[in-house]
């Protein structure tokens, strides 16, 4: 099968790169046939990207689109130079097929079905200037170079590279970029390999407020973590000093003790000292009257 199934507008990915802020790009997918096809998107930087939806069911003669965001980048790539890739397939299904019976085995070469493979490349372009109101006339004019960057943006279709109304880009406040995302193959590499080792299939995309509210889930369980570490190191100084205050007690009672002690044996000792004195001066004075009684 040579004839394309697939239209696919535009031809590449253009993402508004900024600092700390998401980027959007909208995909439109034609089926040209006359037959059901299911497709599926993947990546070469699947951390890097969010696809909604990733895979999909296209009627015949009818269009699909997509939506692929990338998310908040700390480090700008240098002037701009992007080689991520994205990849495409698409196979022809019965009628009866949901997106739930899209699976990887469905768009296995094996037994030589057709899966169309379409390769698309990402750009970065800067983002542009505000609009500046020049007056002409008494009325506000938007400055025409403003219009040119604008129309340059604009692709064959006539749709524009900027996201669709009801997707809402929000700041993320330090995302922290993933560690695989280093610099992938060079374009003849990967225009060379296409297959499965080469593209991983990117995770759904999350709203906004869940990334925020995950976020911020995160950042509470670190801080009570935190909070329960020094509450425990706090529990063991308290038994530390209760355990000292003890032992000062027990010592302080055994000083006492050995106090007590040394004073009875030092009244013994003034007892035993004093009761030979006594009994010697008794009997000289004894000796004395007798004699005194027996020699007149």
């Amino acid at each position: 099968m040579t004839t394309e199934l697939l239209d696919i507008q535009p031809s590449e990915l253009k993402f508004t790169f900024e600092l700390k802020k998401q980027s959007s790009c909208a995909i439109i997918l034609g089926n040209k046939s006359n037959q059901y096809l299911a497709f599926k998107v993947k990546t070469t930087s699947p951390k890097k990207y969010c696809v909604r939806p990733n895979t999909g069911i296209i009627k015949p003669n009818a269009t699909c689109d997509f939506t692929v965001t990338m998310q908040a980048q700390r480090v700008a790539p240098p002037d701009l130079q992007c080689k991520d890739k994205f990849l495409i397939q698409c196979t022809d299904v019965s009628a009866e097929t949901t997106e739930e019976d899209i699976t990887s085995e469905l768009f296995s070469k094996d037994g030589g079905k057709y899966v169309e493979e379409r390769k698309l490349r990402v750009v970065l372009i800067s983002p542009a200037p505000s609009p500046v109101l020049l007056p002409k006339n008494g009325e506000s004019k938007q400055d025409q170079c403003y219009e040119t960057l604008v129309l340059k943006d604009k692709v064959p279709s006539g749709l524009e590279n900027v996201p669709p109304p009801h997707k809402i880009v929000k700041d993320f406040e330090e995302f922290e970029p993933t560690s695989d995302q280093s610099e992938l193959r060079a374009d003849n590499e990967m225009e060379a390999r296409t297959t499965k080792e080469d593209v991983e299939e990117p995770k759904p995309a999350k709203d906004g407020s869940l990334l925020n509210l995950n976020k911020d889930f995160k950042e509470l369980t670190s801080k009570l973590n935190i909070v329960d570490s020094k509450l425990k190191e706090a529990e063991l100084t308290i038994l530390k000093l209760t355990e000292e205050k003890s032992k000062n007690i027990k010592e302080r009672e055994m000083l006492k003790h050995e106090l007590e002690m040394l004073k009875r044996k030092n009244n013994k000792k003034d007892v035993q000292v004093g009761f030979p004195l006594f009994f010697v001066f008794m009997v000289a004075l004894v000796g004395l009257v007798a004699g005194y009684f027996v020699h007149p």
